[in-house]
Order: C-alpha cells, then sequence, then structure tokens
C-alpha cells in the first residue's frame, strides 16, 4: 500500500510502498480518507514522545476513513507501526467511533485530537463545572484555539488567553476569551500580569506551553492567591512547547492551594480519550468549534511536513 514511511528517527517521511496491514482478532481494517498532522504525530516520528513506535514505521495517530462495509467512522491508535497516513490501517474495534454527518472527513480528522486535549482536561481530570473560569496558556495554536471553544461551550465564567503573538489578541477574544496576556513582555511584567489575573480567581489552568511562562504563572501565584484561597488552583498540562523543564521551588507548593497535574496518553485512559472525543464531535455543530486546516495529498506528504502557520495539516490518500 502507499504510505509516509519514516525510516529514522529525525529524518522526515518520503512517500512510498509499505506492507498493508491485516487485522487480528478483534480488530477492523480502515480505509483511510484523512489524517491529521499534529504535533503528538512530529513528536511520535521524531522519537521525542513516550509512545514512540520503532521505525521504520507509519506516522499517524487517528484519522478518518471507512470500513469495509462502507460505514464511516473516526478511530484512534492503530496497531503500530502501521500509522495513519496511509491508504490502510488496522484498528481494535473499540477504538473506532461513528461519526456525525455535520462534520466533513477534514474537519473530523484535523479537530479529534486537539479537541480531546482540552475536553479531557476540563471533563476528565477537572470535573470542570459551568461558572468556573479557565486560563488558557499558550492560546493561538489549534488546541488553544479550541480549548477557548470548547470552555465557553461547557460554561465557563471568564477566559483568559494568553499567546506569543500580540496579533491574535482581537481574534481570540473572537473565538470567546475574555482577556489577553502577551507572553512576550519582560518576566517581572508577565509574572505581574498573571499575578492580576490569578487575584481575580482562576479554577483551571490548561498550559499547553510549559516553560518560562509557566515559571511565571507559578511565580504570581502566593501573591495572588494570599493565605486564604478561596479555592485551589489546578494547572493541567497538555504540552511543551516552551520547553519541557521548569524550575519549580518547594515552598512553591507550600505557600500557595496549588494542584498540578497532566492529560494525555497514559494519564487519561484510551477509553476516555475517546470518550472526550465522541462528545466533542457531538458538541461541534452546536458549540460552533472552528479548526482552520489546509488539506495535503498523502503524495506530497514530505512537503506537507513542512508547512507552516496556524491551520492543521490533513493529509488524503
Amino acid at each position: 500500500m502507499k504510505a509516509a514511511i519514516i525510516e529514522k528517527f529525525g529524518q522526515g517521511p518520503r512517500y512510498g510502498e509499505f506492507d498493508a496491514p491485516q487485522p487480528e482478532a478483534g480488530q477492523q481494517r480502515v480505509y483511510v480518507r484523512a489524517a491529521a498532522l499534529s504535533q503528538l504525530v512530529r513528536a511520535q516520528a521524531a522519537g521525542r514522545h513516550y509512545s514512540s513506535a520503532q521505525p521504520p514505521l507509519v506516522p499517524g495517530a487517528d484519522g478518518v476513513g471507512v470500513l469495509e462495509n462502507g460505514q464511516r467512522v473516526y478511530f484512534a491508535f492503530p496497531r503500530p507501526p502501521f500509522g495513519s497516513m496511509a491508504e490502510q490501517v488496522v484498528v481494535d474495534s473499540g477504538n473506532i467511533l461513528p461519526l456525525p454527518d455535520s462534520l466533513d472527513d477534514i474537519t473530523a480528522a484535523a479537530m479529534a485530537n486537539p479537541a480531546m486535549s482540552s475536553w479531557a482536561a476540563l471533563v476528565e481530570r477537572l470535573n470542570f463545572q459551568p461558572g468556573q473560569r479557565v486560563l488558557v496558556n499558550g492560546a493561538n495554536g489549534a488546541s488553544g484555539r479550541l480549548a477557548i471553544q470548547i470552555a465557553r461551550h461547557l460554561g465557563a465564567a471568564h477566559i483568559v488567553a494568553t499567546a506569543r503573538s500580540h496579533s491574535a489578541e482581537a481574534e481570540l477574544k473572537a473565538l470567546g476569551a475574555d482577556a489577553f496576556i502577551s507572553l512576550t513582555q519582560p518576566a517581572d511584567e508577565l509574572q505581574a500580569a498573571f499575578q492580576v489575573v490569578l487575584a481575580a480567581g482562576m479554577d483551571a489552568v490548561l498550559d499547553y506551553v510549559w516553560g518560562p511562562s509557566m515559571e511565571a504563572l507559578l511565580a504570581a501565584l502566593p501573591k495572588a492567591l494570599g493565605r486564604e484561597a478561596a479555592a485551589p488552583v489546578r494547572v493541567v498540562n497538555m504540552g511543551s512547547l516552551g520547553g519541557e523543564q521548569i524550575s519549580l521551588k518547594a515552598s512553591m507548593l507550600r505557600s500557595a492551594d496549588l494542584q498540578m497535574m497532566g492529560s494525555g496518553l497514559g494519564s487519561v485512559s484510551q477509553a476516555a480519550l475517546l470518550r472526550s472525543i465522541a462528545a466533542a464531535f457531538a458538541a461541534a455543530e452546536a458549540a460552533g468549534l472552528k479548526i482552520a486546516t489546509q488539506a495535503w495529498p498523502l503524495a506530497e506528504v514530505a512537503q506537507a511536513w513542512q508547512a507552516s502557520g496556524r491551520e492543521r495539516v490533513v493529509l488524503q490518500p
């Protein structure tokens, strides 16, 4: 079958022939129609993610396709090393979801992973309730923009968005953010900006960035909350585009009512992740969820891999 192929970690994919997978007990063959290029897929293909398979491999963590009976479905966690950027995959039957007719192939493939990240964080990890307040750290990417929309759909009373781009402020507010913080300001000014919004009350921080911005946010917490915080600030990390490591003083954990956790493969079960995707798909039309996309033929995967911009790249066999 035709597929994108990673021959070695650190190298981009090439388009070529790869042995077609054969279903085993409890699995189904899916004929792929669309597969998204997410940060997760990039990290897996580079060997930088804890779920990476050994090359040679076909990249791709999920996608949209049709079963042998013609049913259109979303699928996730195809059997390694056969990822979704190929003409066919085999998938455990429990990792297949029917798709609403209101979602086209490209939109569904592009939306699934980024929508899942915030839906799982808010619903599965935080038991988020209407009326709570949310800060989305790193809101200008596909995941962050959907996080704003999903938090608003779930009833958030106030949403603060952060981003490195000043020009993103108007767009993020149009998506549902109430306030904006630029991450490009000096560290002391960034800490002061975080202190203001945290002092007003913040139930959940959805973090896609980590690194220096998270250090500034954590440093702002003790002064923002005081000694009698009304409720804990809960931080959920889903990404590390700003850096893998932060400096965390022990006194930080003693001086503020803080809860920190992650949300992703391993910290959330596959069943819960799929439940989050199904819920996001079901809510997409009513919530008006939007994601910018750019579609590429699978044969041009090498070029698509280098594409830049906010649009989610989706490959089609």
